[in-house]
């Protein structure tokens, strides 16, 4: 039985079928599609606000896919629920609460299984259909202008946030997941129609330009060289008179974010956001969220993870540096560091030979050289090459006493 549609889900079969959604074609479609130009306009408001909507970027075939396999999972009948989940009090539910991929109890109802989940982590570690849209083509179209053209992928979230469960309060991004330098950035896909019934995001406009918090206890990550910083408490607490961010946040204009099935927002790891209760009779608010950043930054992000039994543990942990990049996909473009490949081969850079993404990738083709010449002796540039001397102590063409005139 179908549990969900776009606005308002009801206990029907679902018109669609498997046969007109078949996984092949929506692949193939998928890798054909259009690629997505930026516009200046989009670019300066991202760079403004802290975040863009682009409208109709996934498709209605592929959203009816994310929706069927939202169904499927919220029923208990994905092959690779195998193991059930135990009763809970779903009262204690928070707007962090997260699951795994396990069914639910067997003996409820379909209405009362969907209750138990809201979120789930790093599916796309063990499914493949999430580390297609993960690494989906235009939605990296996309995160290509605002934090690339360099991109790794290194989280998926699946939010099923049926009718009564609680939002998330105001938080950053990077406070959870830090990158150096910081190029964070998110893409989340609606699945359903949302609006402030159902609990759709709110943003702080303009606040991507504050710094991130740090907590005065407990995990999270923040910019501690910042001397006046404030040390905040209890980030992501829906309940703003307790959470710390609330006094950051009312600095700027508070922006509900309506979205339709197949808009995707995009949004850096700054900028405040947050999203309320779902208090909608029968509206579910499901999305499909990853987080990439830029493949030349280094992150240690998963590493204390990995030692425990938690599934943003990272699976490659450098022992000297404890990087974790090499546990990230490496999306687009190139990069100096470690990746990993995608499980299930789902096309991108990290598939590609070290040639084929030079030959890909953009570079500085030119570098500053001798400043007699009114171009100051712009000479080519290969950010292959181990260092940027001359060989054999020869001076390099170009340039001259350049560089030494550039440091007086």
């Amino acid at each position: 039985m179908s549990l969900v549609s776009s606005a308002e889900p009801n206990i029907e079969k679902s018109n669609i079928e498997k046969s007109n959604i078949e996984k092949s074609n929506i692949e193939g479609e998928m890798q054909q599609a259009e690629k997505y130009r930026v516009s200046v306009e989009e670019y300066r408001f991202f760079r403004s606000k802290g975040f863009l909507v682009v409208r109709g970027l996934i498709s209605a075939e592929e959203v009816a896919e994310l929706r069927e396999h939202t169904e499927d999972l919220m029923q208990g009948r994905l092959p690779q629920q195998s193991k059930q989940m135990r009763e809970r009090d779903l009262s204690g539910d928070t707007g962090t609460s997260g699951q795994g991929l396990e069914a639910p109890p067997e003996h409820l109802s379909p209405v009362e299984k969907a209750q138990y989940f809201l979120r789930i982590h790093m599916l796309h570690r063990q499914l493949e259909l999430h580390e297609r849209y993960m690494l989906h083509p235009r939605v990296l179209d996309v995160l290509e202008v605002l934090a690339g053209p360099d991109l790794l992928a290194m989280q998926t979230m699946l939010f099923l946030k049926p009718p009564g469960k609680p939002g998330q309060g105001w938080h950053q991004d990077s406070y959870y997941i830090p990158t150096h330098p910081d190029s964070l950035c998110a893409a989340w896909i609606a699945i359903d129609d949302c609006d402030e019934r159902n609990g759709a995001m709110w943003f702080a406009a303009g606040s991507q330009n504050e710094p991130v918090y740090p907590p005065k206890s407990g995990y999270g990550h923040g910019d501690h060289a910042i001397g006046d910083i404030d040390y905040v408490e209890q980030v992501s607490n829906p309940d703003d008179a307790l959470n710390g961010l609330s006094k950051i946040a009312d600095r700027y204009d508070q922006l509900l974010i309506s979205a339709k099935a197949g808009d995707v927002v995009f949004f850096g790891g700054h900028v405040l956001h947050r999203s309320k209760s779902n208090w909608s009779a029968n509206s579910f608010r499901r999305a499909f969220v990853s987080h990439y950043c830029n493949a030349r930054s280094f992150t240690q992000w998963g590493a204390d993870a990995a030692r425990l039994d938690d599934v943003h543990g990272a699976p490659k942990v450098d022992a000297a540096t404890g990087a974790t990049n090499g546990s990230h996909i490496l999306a687009r473009g190139d990069t100096h560091l470690p990746f990993a490949r995608p499980l299930w081969n789902t096309p991108c850079a990290a598939l590609l030979s070290p040639d084929e993404r030079k030959r890909a990738g953009e570079y500085a083709q030119a570098a500053m050289g001798d400043m007699d010449s009114g171009m100051m002796g712009s000479t080519p540039a290969d950010p292959n090459r181990d260092h940027d001397h001359a060989d054999d102590d020869k001076e390099a063409p170009g340039m001259g006493g350049g560089m030494a005139s550039m440091s007086g």
